[in-house]
């Protein structure tokens, strides 16, 4: 017995569109019925955004399964496709598009019944969470309260279900121990297990890194390898099998930072090798990221209560359910599917976590149960940290005494890119703005709840006169930072006090000696010789920014005193809120101290260690920000100095860490020029067969700029071989002009493709959805470039557009004159294209062809390519012709190892 109304459903694809009727009678209709038939009735849908978006609706109000899948399996991850939703819930999965409309009622039906079933885990909050939902007006609401059953007593609230951490004494130092060789390849064969296959380089990594945690010999000399280890020798447990050995022998903490989310995700993964049982894995093994990752329980709270309204209010309440079996409250790559924000447009989502700075830390009534406290606080306990390289060099440039001592780098390749974002300031009229708020409290239609800096000191500095003299004259100089409406204003020529004035004098000095960049996404020109007014205007801002540093820098020393005095009324949670507000203190004086720095060189001397320029940022030729910006020529100094120097040991590893001929590049990139303690290199060959495995084919007869003939290029060659294709684009706009013209005919013909910048679901779930389909294609930028790792042969093909060569940014010039001019270029670009390519072999048996739609081409280039690898040029015809033959190649050995004949 159904446990469903009768309910129609729609499904909508590139190749048509499909509705049910509430019968099961399937047919094919055109967008305009579908628009009128889902305004006139609620239909089962997967995925909203998407489903509109096709539909070519903005909004589009529905049954959405995803949504439901939410409620149900909170924490839980399912791929947003109706294949991986049939798959998530255990049905058949859909033959075709047909078939897919009606598994929609099949997947609605299953999910359902789960609340009727006795081993339901998520249970709990359930019949809370919905009664809330019902009166936000959710849709599913009716369906779920006419099948959960009324508890017979109050269920207990999220804010009393999580677990509270617990207070421990502070961390004593490591002690000082040795890993020897020996120890290393034993537990690298412990991790592998019995039977497992040697690889020779993964045995050589583990040996040679034993020794980097040996006793530094003095300070400032740390232990530093630089190992380049191809693909497929298993780095990460290479690396790992000593880390873990010191960790337990010293009572330490190895510190493994990451650039992209995937690899944290896969190190999480490795987990059990490490340790099998899962209480001990907790404390072992300790995910960190960045403030901004987590839900913020306060604001949560503050959501539920009225906080939000409309669609992010039913977001609000999905949040609470997944927060109540949420393995660490991270909202950004942790168990929250990527897909649930992306339903609601991401309204409120960001809201949900500490943007700004604003934590009241122990003055929380949630601070004993917040998933940030939690975090760091395991963290300090804990044998290995899995972090991210932002969080690991902020953390160091603040000073944090926390600050990791023992770090192995993996993705060693971005930390000259991560260093560059961390070491740099930016004074824009987002970030000035922002700290006003941090400083004054939300104001106008942003009101909310006012957790201004005095809201959130207000009852310790009634203790202490100076303090609370301190904080009125802070707020009083924040008062001079742009407020809601700058841009506006500036825009009319009507800009209010020194910072808008400031900021209406970039724009001006932009405007008159910028070149015009193609698509209006932004100008920017050097800071150089500037005119009158920016001059004034930047003495004026300066002189504001000093009146806000002055009483910032007493409102410190007052705090640091009370912790000093330790009056009667400083408990353990008061002396955290005093903690944390010097914290954020410190890094706030520390940002504007970059601002001032930089608004003292407007007119004067340049410093040659930075390069400073103005900027405008515009989306299709509307602005939305402007500034001034300031990076270092080489940010690998001040990585050298604040990270490096001050730690005992230090790993940096990537499959492109050292360059095509000697270890210079690896050098300058990573830092260790800066260094006076010797660095040790190490190289592991990939044992990958990769001039059998793969090809490169440089595509010599499609012009330039000619979208038709690349989108047609685009279309030929991802039907040749057959899906399984990674697109990627120097251009946003090119990427969605080629979408736009090949997405219905590839649909037509079975292969589905998925892009970002178009499809509203972010970049990691585009990346689920690629690999679980052989038969789908994913287009993509820089971001997919080598953050895609998808093994097997749901990636077997990788074209680039053109030439990734480097945009012509004023900070780009600035290192490419430093750097050697053309040959900095070079550099950049061979590593660009050296980590395209490395999509295409992930695990053993991988193969497939990459392809460059460039006839302009440089051979020097091609070095990129691991030796041996054929770079043919050949025209289109060819290409395509070659692709579709190991197409069939490879579909016939598959039948043929299934033990399926050609006559089958």
């Amino acid at each position: 017995m159904s446990l469903l109304p009768p309910l129609p459903a729609l499904h909508a694809t590139h190749a048509g569109i499909w509705v049910a009727d509430p019968e099961g009678q399937v047919r094919s209709v055109g967008r305009g019925e579908a628009m009128k038939l889902a305004a006139e009735t609620p239909h089962l849908i997967l995925n909203a955004p998407l489903v509109g978006g096709r539909l070519g609706t903005g909004e589009l109000s529905g049954l959405d399964l995803l949504e439901l899948f939410a409620f149900i399996h909170p924490a839980r991850f399912a791929v947003p496709t109706v294949k991986g939703m049939a798959r998530a819930v255990g049905i058949d999965l859909p033959a075709d598009d047909e078939a897919a409309v009606l598994a929609l009622k099949a997947i609605a039906e299953a999910l359902v019944a789960r609340t009727k079933e006795p081993d339901w885990a998520e249970r709990e909050g359930a019949w809370t969470v919905n009664l809330a939902l019902s009166r936000n007006g959710w849709t599913w609401s009716p369906i779920l309260t006419a099948q959960l059953q009324t508890p017979g007593e109050m269920e207990r609230s999220l804010f009393t279900r999580l677990p509270e951490w617990d207070e421990h004494a502070e961390a004593s130092q490591p002690r000082t121990v040795r890993v020897d060789e020996v120890e290393s390849l034993q537990r690298l064969d412990r991790f592998l297990g019995t039977g497992a296959e040697a690889r020779e380089g993964q045995r050589k990594m583990a040996a040679e890194i034993a020794p980097v945690f040996d006793p530094r010999p003095r300070a400032g000399q740390p232990n530093v390898l630089l190992a380049n280890a191809g693909t497929g020798i298993g780095k990460t447990l290479a690396y790992l099998a000593p880390a873990t050995v010191w960790a337990e022998k010293s009572g330490g903490t190895v510190w493994v930072s990451t650039y992209t989310k995937a690899l944290q995700r896969q190190l999480d993964a490795e987990g059990p090798r490490i340790e099998p049982d899962p209480a001990a894995r907790k404390q072992r093994i300790v995910v960190r990221k960045g403030r901004e990752n987590y839900l913020c329980l306060l604001n949560l709270e503050d959501a539920m209560q009225g906080g939000f309204s409309g669609r992010a209010a039913v977001l609000a309440q999905l949040v609470a359910r997944w927060a109540a079996y949420s393995k660490d409250g991270d909202m950004v790559g942790g168990d929250m599917p990527g897909w649930l924000p992306s339903l609601f447009r991401r309204a409120g989502a960001t809201a949900l976590t500490d943007r700004r700075g604003e934590c009241v830390y122990a003055g929380c009534a949630h601070y004993r149960k917040c998933f940030i406290e939690r975090a760091e606080k395991a963290g300090r306990e804990a044998d290995l940290v899995i972090a991210n390289h932002a969080l690991v060099l902020i953390g160091a440039a603040r000073g944090r005494p926390d600050a990791p001592s023992r770090i192995v780098f993996d993705e060693g390749h971005h930390l000259f890119d991560a260093a560059d974002s961390t070491f740099s300031a930016a004074l824009t009229g987002r970030e000035a703005i922002d700290l006003r708020r941090w400083v004054i409290g939300p104001e106008g239609k942003h009101r909310g709840r006012r957790r201004g800096l005095a809201a959130r000191l207000m009852d310790l500095a009634s203790y202490d006169e100076e303090g609370s003299q301190a904080i009125a004259d802070i707020v009083e100089a924040a008062g001079k930072l742009n407020s809601e409406g700058w841009l506006a204003r500036i825009g009319e020529g009507d800009p209010w006090g020194p910072f808008e004035k400031l900021f209406a004098a970039v724009r001006d000095m932009t405007y008159a000696r910028a070149k015009a960049q193609d698509a209006g996404y932004g100008l920017e020109t050097e800071m150089v010789e500037p005119d009158g007014p920016l001059v004034e205007a930047a003495s004026a801002a300066l002189e504001a920014l000093e009146a806000l540093a002055k009483p910032m820098a007493k409102l410190s020393q007052r705090l640091e005193a009370v912790l000093e005095d330790a009056p009667d009324w400083l408990d353990s949670p008061a002396r955290a809120r005093v903690e944390g507000a010097i914290n954020s203190l410190g890094w706030r004086r520390d940002e504007i101290s970059g601002w001032m720095a930089m608004l003292g060189r407007v007119g004067g001397p340049a410093d040659p260690d930075f390069v400073d320029w103005l900027a405008i940022y515009r989306v299709e030729g509307r602005e939305y920000d402007l500034g001034l910006h300031r990076h270092w020529l080489d940010p690998t100094r001040p990585l050298a100095k604040a990270v490096i120097e001050p730690s005992h040991s230090v790993v940096v590893t990537s499959a492109t860490l050292k360059g095509a001929e000697d270890w210079d590049e690896a050098d300058q990139r990573t830092g260790a020029v800066h260094l006076d303690a010797p660095v040790r290199h190490f190289e592991a060959k990939s044992p990958f067969d990769y001039a059998g495995q793969t090809q490169v084919l440089v595509v010599n007869d499609l012009g330039r700029d000619n979208i038709p003939a690349l989108a047609g290029a685009y279309a030929r060659l991802i039907e040749a071989a057959g899906g399984g294709t990674l697109g990627l684009f120097t251009a946003i706009k090119r990427l969605r002009a080629v979408h736009a013209r090949i997405a219905d005919r590839l649909a037509r013909a079975g292969l589905p493709l998925h892009a970002q910048h178009v499809d509203p679901i972010d970049t990691g779930t585009l990346i689920d959805m690629f690999r679980d389909d052989p038969k789908a294609s994913l287009l993509g930028t820089d971001a997919l470039r080598d953050g895609v790792d998808v093994p097997g042969d749901s990636l077997r093909l990788v074209v680039m557009e053109r030439v990734p060569w480097p945009r012509p940014t004023v900070l780009h010039g600035a290192r490419r004159l430093a750097g050697g001019g053309s040959g900095y270029d070079d550099k950049v670009v061979r590593a660009k294209l050296a980590q395209a390519y490395g999509r295409l072999v992930r695990r053993e048996g991988d193969g497939g062809f990459f392809v460059l739609l460039s006839a302009a081409s440089p051979s020097r280039l091609m070095t990129a390519f691991p030796e041996g690898v054929s770079v043919d040029r050949v025209p289109l015809e060819e290409a395509v012709a070659r692709i579709a033959d190991r197409t069939a190649f490879r579909v016939a050995s598959e039948r043929s190892k299934e033990g399926v004949g050609d006559d089958a």
